[in-house]
């Protein structure tokens, strides 16, 4: 499964979605549909947490501003609010509004007071009582005051009364994509420019409330005069810890040169550099300056001079978010001076500069510690946050995906794989050389590289550096050099002997009918000419017949049927296969899809043991029968009812003969690994929760194959799938603590991988063997995980054996006539 869903969290997203990937955007079902922008009023701030737990201001509040050149009269207009989820019941709440918004200038209406708080907001201009929730919920600006009657946003985009309107969190009523999910500390602004796009995720981010009414006032009421800020050099600024010292503080007379300029998405900005820097190590001499949905009117090479805010800008809520900050400049104002100045060289990044260890061992939140660059990856690259750097020959370790990204390594000795990757081997041996690449060049001026692993970008690529919550540090590269094809090949694996048993294990990512029919052909393919037609195939990621759609049906015999059928056409065998349907929404993954594991086998090569009683609660068990081990139910599921499988894929056991000889193929998908903090996060080491649940599996799976193997203990047993977790887990300790072997530990290490993270080259999917598997022959077989063309993001995986004749004479004897059929390289069966 892939290692968490990538989704934007916040109004800003550092990068950029491909045009393709905007346009095919959901978010929450339907697509919301959108009004045309406010030309004068729009709703400029909204708050939810007035009063809650923690909070500082004592009020929901909704601030309003005026964009256009004239003052605006409100009254016979309201505020309205919808809770997120809304239900048949239902009803917007009003708010009505008096007086005027001056052009440029606030409008405060204050909500719902809680019983916390301890800062008044300044005199409302007009007031209600709404709770607003500190979360997630709809405001709407409507030219009149009779409750609206819509609830989705398409319905509330074609009512002609709503003039603006903001959905926040999981909101179903929003304009484009919701605004970010808010906390009892953090509200959700409109970007100083105004600008109003109709997508709320680009027009708002989340921050601190900043309540401020018509008379200029803001929260305690304040009405001084306006802050011009403190004077601040920009290594002042960045300081020698994560976070600046000027955080949330006006500074001016900030000076530096334009170095590159992003003129697209909704973090939109510009990069300046000191040209005279100081001589801390730890402190950079580059800020990013953002501007929102709007394009900064400045030049490459300006010489800039500019006043604002400091912000440390998080993806999500910054009191409990488990990423890294950017320092920036935001509310900004500046004068361009001379134009045309030289550049501040770049840091040319060298094999030896990045240090081997990524972070300090602070058992918590590093942010507070003194940088040490020379000593620390994360440090090195905070050092140089939003200078520019540049790298040069930069082999690629991870392909360029569908938001065009790819990641490079800046340390090309450090645990290359034989196909140009970088294998992650360890907890404490993540490769500290490995840097994501976007571009900030406009794509009608250079497309963004489609390259595979291996793959080298020639030349120079240069740019900014920032911390991006999806992959870590990342160069956004104002020069991005050419991509150079290394050609690399899909592999295929040798083709099973008449007396082996040839096991496969595939994710197929999602895999339902509605998918295009090449995402089947590709897949087909893989499995009749990559993996060489196995025998049995377990799968993982089936979806039911309708996808993610979320109502109720689960079965997948329209997948499996079509997936079959397009192995057939592909020239491979005429696949069976066994499956038992979950629960609705009981197993985890993308709602509505009910992924499951399941087997298909070619049963003229094989037999599958059927034995009734399979479905989604009972659990298969071991029984001993005139000498003969066998399950209770075959397929049967393991345990299902154990609390280590809630929300959770339930292993399939299926009992299969093969040559007179039983082999128990026990098929798995344990849990994601969301909810871990990232590696390179601001938590050093990272907690990595989502392991205690896949432990819990470990034990019920070891505990199952204990059964078989002490029923007879030369049973053959093969358990694979998708365990989510590495070789050198303590899942994975659990699994093998009974006598199973993990394969992938078979191979050299620098092989041990079947997908790839963020540039790391990793184990996710394993099959297991039992002691009495003889002859075994085991296979990754790379045809996903590295290249930029797709099937699937897993690599899938073989193991060919004989299997065990339990010593008997008889069988003894076939294995004498499997050997000699190895020796002779005999590829059609026995008669």
């Amino acid at each position: 499964m892939q290692r968490g869903l990538r989704v934007t969290i916040s109004g800003r997203r550092k990068g950029v979605l491909t045009a393709a990937a905007v346009a095919g955007l959901v978010v929450g079902g339907a697509p919301a549909a959108l009004a045309a922008p406010s030309a004068d009023a729009v709703i400029t701030e909204v708050y939810g947490g007035g009063g809650n737990a923690g909070a500082t201001i004592t009020n929901d509040f909704i601030e309003l501003a005026n964009r256009g050149t004239a003052p605006l009269a409100l009254d016979g207009y309201s505020v309205q609010y919808l809770p997120a989820s809304p239900s048949a019941s239902s009803t917007w709440q009003v708010t009505k509004l008096a007086g005027s918004v001056a052009a440029g200038g606030r409008y405060l209406v204050g909500e719902g007071k809680g019983s916390g708080g301890t800062v008044a907001l300044p005199t409302p201009d007009a007031s209600g009582n709404i709770a607003m929730s500190a979360t997630a919920g709809t405001v709407a600006l409507v030219t009149g005051t009779t409750a609206l009657t819509c609830k989705t946003a398409a319905d509330c985009a074609a009512d002609p009364q709503v003039k603006d309107l903001v959905g926040f969190g999981s909101a179903v009523v929003r304009e484009g994509s919701d605004a970010p999910a808010l906390t009892n500390t953090t509200s959700a602004s409109r970007a100083a420019s105004l600008a109003d796009t109709d997508d709320n995720s680009a027009d708002f981010s989340a921050g601190d409330p900043t309540p401020t009414n018509a008379k200029g006032e803001t929260a305690g009421g304040d009405t001084g005069p306006v802050d011009p800020g403190t004077p601040a050099k920009i290594h002042e600024i960045q300081g020698t810890t994560r976070v600046s010292p000027f955080k949330d503080k006006k500074v001016s007379d900030v000076t530096g040169i334009v170095t590159a300029v992003r003129t697209f998405g909704s973090s939109r900005g510009f990069w300046l550099t000191d040209p005279n820097p100081d001589s801390d190590p730890r402190t950079s001499e580059g800020l990013f300056v953002f501007t929102g949905s709007t394009s900064p009117a400045v030049a490459v090479g300006d010489a800039v001079t500019a006043a604002g805010t400091v912000k440390e800008f998080y993806p999500d809520a910054p009191a409990t978010s488990n990423y890294q900050s950017l320092t920036e400049l935001s509310s900004a104002q500046w004068t361009a001076g001379s134009h045309e100045n030289p550049l501040p060289a770049p840091t040319k990044i060298t094999p030896d500069m990045v240090p081997d260890v990524l972070a300090p061992n602070a058992g918590g939140n590093i942010e507070p510690l003194p940088l040490e660059p020379a000593k620390y990856a994360l440090d090195f690259w905070e050092s140089h946050e939003s200078e520019i750097i540049s790298i040069s020959d930069a082999r690629v370790v991870g392909p360029s995906n569908d938001f065009d990204e790819l990641y490079v390594t800046t340390k090309p000795q450090q645990n290359p794989t034989p196909r140009g990757g970088t294998v992650y081997l360890g907890y404490d041996k993540i490769n500290t050389g490995v840097l994501k690449v976007q571009s900030i060049i406009p794509f009608d001026q250079q497309p963004f590289p489609k390259v595979n692993t291996g793959d080298v970008l020639t030349g120079v690529t240069a740019g900014p550096v920032e911390y991006s919550s999806f992959g870590g540090y990342t160069l956004f590269a104002s020069q991005l050099g050419p991509a150079k094809d290394n050609h690399l090949q899909k592999e295929v694996t040798a083709r099973q002997r008449p007396g082996q048993l040839a096991v496969a294990t595939y994710n197929v990512e999602n895999l339902a009918p509605s998918d295009p029919d090449t995402k089947f052909a590709q897949l087909a393919h893989g499995v009749v000419d990559n993996l060489a037609a196995p025998d049995i195939v377990n799968l993982e990621e089936i979806q039911d017949n309708d996808g993610a759609t979320d109502d109720g049906v689960v079965t997948a015999d329209v997948t499996l049927e079509k997936f079959t059928d397009a192995i057939v056409a592909a020239g491979g065998p005429h696949y069976q296969w066994r499956e038992i349907d979950p629960a609705n929404d009981q197993d985890g993954g993308e709602p509505g899809g009910n992924i499951r594991v399941g087997f298909l086998f070619n049963p003229a090569r094989v037999s599958f043991v059927d034995r009734p009683g399979g479905s989604s609660t009972p659990s298969a068990g071991v029984v001993k029968d005139h000498g003969k081990v066998h399950l209770t139910q075959s397929p049967g599921r393991v345990d299902p009812t154990n609390d280590a499988w809630t929300d959770s894929r339930k292993p399939l056991a299926g009992e299969f003969v093969f040559r007179g000889r039983t082999v128990f193929v026990i098929a798995n998908h344990f849990n994601s690994k969301g909810g871990d903090q990232p590696t390179h996060g601001r938590f050093q080491p990272p907690v990595r929760s989502s392991e205690v649940q896949r432990q819990k599996q470990a034990t019920v799976l070891q505990g199952f194959v204990s059964q078989l193997l002490s029923a007879d203990r030369n049973a053959n047993v093969v358990v694979a799938g998708d365990l989510n977790d590495y070789q050198f887990s303590p899942a994975l300790a659990q699994l093998t603590s009974g006598g199973l072997t993990d394969l992938i530990t078979t191979l050299p290490a620098a092989e041990r991988y079947s997908y790839v993270f963020e540039g790391q080259s990793q184990v996710l999917d394993h099959i297991l063997a039992s002691p009495a598997l003889r002859g075994v022959d085991y296979d990754v077989v790379h045809i996903n995980a590295e290249f930029a063309d797709q099937a699937s993001d897993h690599d899938p995986q073989i193991v060919r054996f004989r299997p065990s004749a339990g010593n008997k004479p008889e069988d003894l004897a076939n294995d004498l006539l499997d050997y000699l059929d190895q020796l002779l390289g005999r590829t059609a069966p026995r008669k």
